[in-house]
């Protein structure tokens, strides 16, 4: 049983925020084995990622182990975040892209069960591998699991807008794309960049990872707030169509 402690351990927040973006979904929550469907997606995508990121190591794009300022970017963006979110990317429209779905907050949810389900494969390997996997899998827990459902929830933030609105296409577009990425650069690279410094430097740039990982949250959790608004209002807005019709006909 000791064994499993670490798998668990590592599960734990995956399953807590799943069930968090489920309880988000108010008007019309996703079927389960839809999510499930989603998660499994996500498992599939670190392999993904993986078919991007090898090669651009191979190419020279980054460093395995980054030993100045610019390696660190570089690791974070080539080696992490620009194959990882076009992985997740790729899989979100092969998920969906038969699929139609008239509430914005759906692209965020299913968004969010591909990120975590990849995010559920990279903790597990991280706490398993790890030798203090207690401390390993809690801060874990409160950094890097949420940092890939922010990355995720901007990502079906702008997925639905590209869908669903006939607004700023191509600005949605480019959104979809580029913001993940910039969010989860910029993330790895703040960690990057504070492995190859000194350590007192290394411990200054904590207070700076700990803000931008709130403001990450903040903006999360605003982008859930205005999608289920949104999704609430086209709901009243459609009831009251369908009650007023009969009454114009009958006056």
């Amino acid at each position: 049983m000791i064994y499993l402690w670490p798998f668990i351990s590592a599960l734990i927040p995956i399953f807590a925020l799943i069930v968090y973006i489920y309880w988000c979904d108010k008007h019309s929550p996703e079927p389960i084995s839809q999510l499930i469907k989603a998660t499994m997606y996500g498992v599939l995508s670190i392999f993904l990622s993986l078919c991007m990121s090898i090669p651009a190591q191979y190419m020279g794009l980054y460093p395995e182990d980054p030993a100045n300022f610019i390696d660190g970017i570089r690791t974070a963006f080539y080696g992490a975040a620009i194959p990882e979110e076009l992985a997740k990317l790729a899989m979100l429209w092969l998920l969906l892209r038969k699929k139609t779905f008239q509430h914005r907050l759906d692209g965020i949810v299913y968004a969010v069960c591909i990120s975590l389900g990849f995010a559920g494969l990279e903790n597990i390997l991280y706490v398993i591998e790890s030798e203090e996997w207690v401390s390993t899998a809690i801060l874990r827990a409160i950094t890097a699991v949420p940092g890939h459902f922010c990355f995720a929830v901007t990502m079906g933030y702008f997925y639905s807008l590209v869908k669903l609105s006939k607004h700023d296409r191509t600005r949605n577009i480019l959104c979809l794309i580029v913001v993940p990425i910039l969010l989860h650069g910029i993330y790895d690279a703040i960690l990057f960049v504070a492995s190859t410094l000194s350590s007192w430097v290394s411990v200054a740039l904590i207070p700076l990872f700990c803000v931008f990982c709130y403001k990450m949250w903040k903006g999360a959790s605003k982008a859930i707030k205005t999608h289920n608004n949104t999704d609430q209002f086209n709901s009243l807005q459609f009831f009251d169509t369908e009650i007023e019709d009969p009454n114009d006909t009958q006056a």
